[in-house]
């Protein structure tokens, strides 16, 4: 999928004003899926400086996540068991900070979102 068809224009303000934010524990802007692997991943912001730098917790279907940097780019060049490509949910609204899912998903195992 291309990198465009993953942020709108709504998502990249979300995340590049929480980057700018005095705040560091943001509730994610959007989740970005495999629909045919288990990667997961919750982003929260966008370095205003390098926007392919976003920033969340991200769960490769390892059996843990960690919070981290990771590459728009390469989010959007991932490929499935299936060949399918990562998908934004549309349907995902956060209900906690960023930390909580972090915790959550240490506990078991996986992001639950």
């Amino acid at each position: 999928m291309a990198e465009n068809d993953l942020l709108t224009d709504e998502h990249r303000i979300r995340l590049f004003a929480n980057a700018l934010a005095d705040d560091c524990d943001h509730f994610p802007v959007l989740k970005l899926f495999t629909p045919d692997a288990g990667a997961t991943w919750l982003i929260s912001e966008a370095d205003p400086n390098d926007p392919d730098r976003l920033f969340g917790l991200c769960d490769l279907g390892l059996g843990f996540a960690e919070l981290g940097y990771v590459s728009l780019a390469e989010i959007a060049s991932v490929k499935g068991r299936l060949g399918l490509p990562v998908e934004r949910d549309l349907h995902f609204v956060a209900n906690k900070p960023l930390s909580a899912y972090a915790e959550e998903a240490r506990t078991k195992g996986r992001i639950v979102a």
